[in-house]
């Protein structure tokens, strides 16, 4: 799987992508038609609380996946995100597998 990463208006974190890296590897390996991920990283200032923001779109035959995620840190933005793309991916493979 081809994972490309955006920091908009952030500079680039090796950290914060070897973080997305391993969440993605299982999710990777869980379902095997991904084909590529593109990582969005931003900040949104006017949200005190929370305003870490991160997506992620995954490519798989038909149409494309998408998650985000509003948190307190970009850590544990991504990893709602990526939660959240599991239980869309799990719902795909079933829908594929019944066809």
């Amino acid at each position: 799987m081809e994972t490309i990463y955006q920091f908009v208006a952030l500079s680039k974190s090796e950290r914060l992508q070897s973080f997305v890296n391993e969440k993605l590897e299982k999710i990777e390996k869980k379902y095997d038609f991904i084909t590529r991920a593109e990582v969005h990283f931003k900040r949104n200032h006017a949200d005190d609380e929370k305003g870490y923001i991160c997506n992620i779109k995954v490519s798989i035959p038909g149409p494309q996946i998408f998650a985000e995620s509003n948190a307190e840190s970009f850590e544990a933005a991504a990893a709602q995100t990526v939660k959240e793309l599991d239980k869309q991916l799990d719902k795909k493979k079933g829908q594929m597998q019944t066809h």
